[in-house]
């Protein structure tokens, strides 16, 4: 149990100091994005409520730039089948 306690905090403090996506995350830490999800979302809040707070806001704004990014890389996706032709 120890370990996952561990493991949360270390993703939390990854996301903070990166500024990263829960995409971002998992792919640094080898783990499926919905255990991500579920650490930072379920138990970092039991473990260390001080630190959800922050995990939560960051959560948030990269929710509301979520379409943003994903236009930008349909944008550049089509970018580059138009200059493949």
């Amino acid at each position: 149990m120890k370990n996952i306690f561990l493991r949360t905090k270390q993703l939390a403090w990854y996301m903070l100091d990166n500024k990263a996506t829960i995409r971002q995350t998992a792919k640094a830490f080898a783990m499926a994005k919905s255990t991500v999800h579920y650490d930072l979302q379920n138990r970092l809040k039991i473990i260390d409520p001080d630190l959800y707070c922050q995990i939560s806001s960051l959560l948030e704004e990269n929710f509301k730039q979520k379409s943003i990014r994903g236009g930008l890389a349909t944008k550049q996706k089509y970018m580059q089948l138009k200059t493949k032709k």
